[in-house]
């Protein structure tokens, strides 16, 4: 893909402002989406958007198809006539405007999209009730494993993994499933609804941002969740033992985060299998996604050449081993089906000749990082600025780094293996290479990924903000108290927005200077 020169932003929509408890697609998403129109932003990176599982990850979701239900806008349900105002007053929880707090969303909306599809079915026009039939028509090939998956979760107490439910419904017996599927039809049917209200939403506000010259890029995160629709509807294509358990799970060996690896428990794929189908579960995830998104980040690109797999049982990743994967095949066999893929690969970690050979092979932008050119990280010189290629996609940082700001003001300890010694020779080094004091280090890094020639700079939100650690989106390697910073409507000033304005313009990536 001839990727046109741009910058954007990253930012995910559970951290966007609203009275209910995280960001949704209602009225928050469109005022941000007119910000990035204001700033001449041409992208707008959104993480991974399905239903969320274990630990509120969106790399962790329960189906690689659905969207989350918790992104669904009960305001826009008000507007249609699915909900009254009163029922989103009824039992309001007192909530955090600067945090979202999952566990009490969750409580407080599943229940009330229940309710907003009760009403639906009792009383949409049948125009609404065709478009419906036709959605679910259209999906149906997901979209029925993944609502009774979801049913049974509910009906199993919702936190059992589907490999602890009766051995029949596990195994997906046939008159257990009939059986289910007849027990739980109402919920099927909300679970249904849920997501037919999360594309009309999604789809809505991604036309919106197309009428300003913003495109959506969002993530396919290479693994799926163990605990997942998709595994339980297909278990043939992963590595599970006789109980239905992970076999061998994926990872990352010790890296800049962490010094035993990264053991993220998701099943490996059985690529034997998926080859015999011609790729078909990939091919239908690319065109799932590109549905969605305009660009998709290919979330650990090098596990396409190949992966760490890890003993199922062992509770680090130290004693893994790289084992090799389809690579060119399975990017061959998408190509063939889809066309060009307007992907960037995300070559972060080890990164060997031959996943460079891969990415360059199909014409994909690499990604370098600002917070990792300065420092011990083996990627540093390929991320330093005057080293960067045409065909890549500059970051100030991602999800999975601190903020600039509070990069810059680390120890070291905690939130990464560097030493403090480590931490005193890159501050030294960024501020020589930079030339800069360091006052304004996040507005230093901005400029300098807007001005590099990489062909697209993405900046996360907090970095444009100039938040501090507080603000992190993601420690790798924890498994609590991530993904739930927001921004508040007041920190979004004038004044920030014609400061990135004037830099996009200086370096021409305006969507109007293209």
């Amino acid at each position: 893909m001839n990727f046109r020169r741009c910058s954007g932003i990253l930012l995910h929509p559970t951290s966007l402002p609203g009275r209910y408890g995280a960001g949704d697609l209602g009225t928050e998403a469109y005022r941000f989406a007119n910000f990035l129109a204001d700033s001449a932003q041409g992208i707008w990176q959104v993480l991974p958007l399905g239903p969320t599982g274990y630990g509120d990850s969106p790399y962790q979701c329960f189906s690689a198809f659905a969207g989350n239900p918790l992104l669904v806008s009960l305001e826009k349900l008000v507007e249609l006539g699915d909900l009254t105002p009163y029922d989103l007053e009824e039992k309001l929880p007192p909530f955090s405007e600067e945090r979202a707090d999952f566990g009490w969303v969750i409580v407080y909306k599943y229940p009330l999209l229940k309710k907003a599809a009760e009403n639906f079915f009792a009383h949409a026009a049948a125009e609404r009730r065709r478009e419906y039939e036709g959605f679910c028509q259209a999906n149906a090939d997901w979209l029925d494993n993944y609502a009774l998956f979801m049913a049974l979760k509910a009906a199993h107490g919702g936190e059992a993994v589907w490999n602890e439910w009766e051995p029949d419904i596990a195994r997906r017996e046939p008159s257990a499933v009939a059986r289910w599927r007849d027990r739980l039809s109402g919920e099927i049917a909300a679970q249904k609804y849920a997501q037919y209200q999360f594309f009309q939403q999604w789809t809505e506000l991604k036309s919106y941002c197309h009428e300003r010259s913003i495109q959506l890029m969002g993530d396919i995160p290479i693994f799926v969740a163990h605990d997942s629709a998709d595994v339980w509807a297909h278990p043939e294509l992963f590595y599970l033992d006789a109980d239905g358990n992970p076999a061998v799970q994926a990872g990352v060996p010790p890296d800049y985060f962490s010094a035993t690896g990264q053991r993220w428990g998701n099943p490996l794929y059985r690529w034997d299998a998926m080859e015999k189908s011609g790729y078909l579960w990939w091919v239908d995830r690319f065109r799932s996604t590109l549905r969605l998104v305009d660009i998709i980040r290919l979330d650990h690109f090098r596990g396409f050449e190949a992966y760490w797999e890890i003993p199922g049982a062992d509770k680090t990743a130290v004693n893994g081993k790289w084992v090799k994967a389809p690579g060119t095949k399975l990017f061959e066999a998408v190509h063939q089906k889809l066309g060009d893929l307007p992907v960037v690969a995300e070559t972060l970690g080890v990164i060997t000749p031959e996943v460079i050979e891969l990415r360059d092979r199909f014409g994909f932008p690499g990604m370098a990082i600002l917070q990792f050119a300065f420092g011990v990280d083996p990627q540093a010189p390929e991320f330093m600025p005057h080293n960067y290629i045409q065909n890549f996609v500059v970051y100030t940082g991602t999800h999975d780094n601190d903020t600039t700001v509070g990069w810059w003001n680390s120890k070291g300890a905690g939130d990464s293996t560097r030493s403090a010694a480590n931490v005193r020779a890159e501050r030294e080094f960024a501020l020589k290479y930079l030339g800069t004091d360091g006052q304004e280090m996040n507005w230093e890094l901005i400029r300098v990924a807007l001005a590099s020639v990489a062909k697209m700079a993405i900046i996360p939100f907090q970095d444009v903000l100039g938040l501090g650690s507080e603000a992190r989106m993601n420690l790798p390697a924890t498994s609590s108290g991530n993904w739930r910073w927001r921004f508040t409507r007041d920190q979004l000033t004038p004044e920030i927005t014609k400061r990135l304005q004037e830099l996009t313009k200086i370096y021409e990536r305006a969507p109007s200077q293209k």
